[in-house]
């Protein structure tokens, strides 16, 4: 009996053990609001939606946060703010992505 009970709490809890505490961030912000599209874009495998100047994504390839930028301003213009996967771009950063 107490293996049986054992078991069965080991089975309910590796599925919450195997679940990833947080989710990487990953957001833009748009100098433009009227830039944002209207539905969801992918770029480089995220899938980037926008409600205003505010834009998120989900999934996305492993690149540096620069180069995500890059790619983001080609298509969606001008950011004043850049996360990827949780590492924020510096002023310094944003100056070259928007450049």
């Amino acid at each position: 009996m107490r293996t049986l009970l054992i078991a069965a709490l080991l089975a309910v809890a590796t599925p919450t053990l195997a679940t990833p505490a947080t989710v990487a961030d990953t957001s833009a912000t748009l100098a433009d609001a009227a830039s944002a599209p209207s539905g969801r874009v992918i770029i480089d495998g995220a899938t980037w939606r926008c409600e205003g100047d505010s834009c998120t994504a989900t999934g996305g390839s492993n690149q540096p946060a620069t180069r995500a930028c890059r790619r983001v301003v080609a298509r969606l213009g001008e950011v004043t703010a850049f996360t990827w996967k949780g590492t924020a771009l510096s002023a310094e950063e944003l100056a070259a992505c928007n450049a």
